[in-house]
């Protein structure tokens, strides 16, 4: 996998196909990007497990803070993890011990281990690096062109403003077949002068 460049269908299978994700970093403290990320997932109906050592006693949007992946005691889909990129080896050998395995392990914004995701991609897991689960199901959707960004997707009708409960499909077409490289070669071959 190139894990500088994802193509549509492979983030949007991702999201499409996980239940529960195991959110390693996450935080109480409702300024923070993990807090925002967690209850964003949890509104799209994805069954969300905090995961923070700082945080055991506490609970996020009801749902009670682990020490470690190791505590969930249930299969886990994904684990997202968090924290920065010197802390994320640990976490991948932390899963790779989890059985059933999880099916994908997603890195967020600004954190990436090639190690840690050749590690787990021998393992028969699915690696995301550098991303936001958030901000990509929320581009795939389209429910982010709602705030005037560019999401790059495509559709013959503009999706519904997004209202309380309400999931728009992650099943929208991008600019330029479908990859977000292209769509970033369209979008430039578009500003330069030909």
């Amino acid at each position: 996998m190139n894990h500088d460049a994802y193509p549509d269908n492979y983030i949007r299978g991702i999201l499409n196909s996980v239940k529960s994700i195991a959110m390693v970093g996450a935080s109480p403290v409702n300024v923070r990007p993990s807090y925002f990320a967690f209850k964003y997932l949890a509104q799209r109906g994805y069954d969300m497990i905090p995961v923070n050592p700082g945080h055991v006693g506490k609970d996020l949007l009801g749902r009670p803070f682990l020490a470690s992946l190791m505590e969930i005691g249930r299969p886990v889909d994904m684990v997202d993890i968090f924290r920065n990129s010197s802390h994320i080896m640990p976490v991948v050998e932390e899963a790779l011990k989890m059985i059933p395995l999880p099916k994908v392990i997603w890195m967020q914004l600004g954190a990436r281990d090639d190690a840690a995701a050749a590690k787990a991609e021998a393992a028969g897991i699915k690696v995301v690096m550098n991303r936001c689960p958030k901000i990509e199901y929320g581009r795939l959707s389209s429910e982010i062109s709602w705030m005037g960004v560019n999401s790059r997707t495509l559709s013959s009708k503009r999706p519904p403003a997004p209202t309380q409960g309400m999931q728009l499909s992650l099943n929208r077409m991008s600019v330029g077949g479908g990859a977000t490289a292209a769509s970033d070669r369209a979008a430039k071959n578009r500003r330069e002068p030909g």
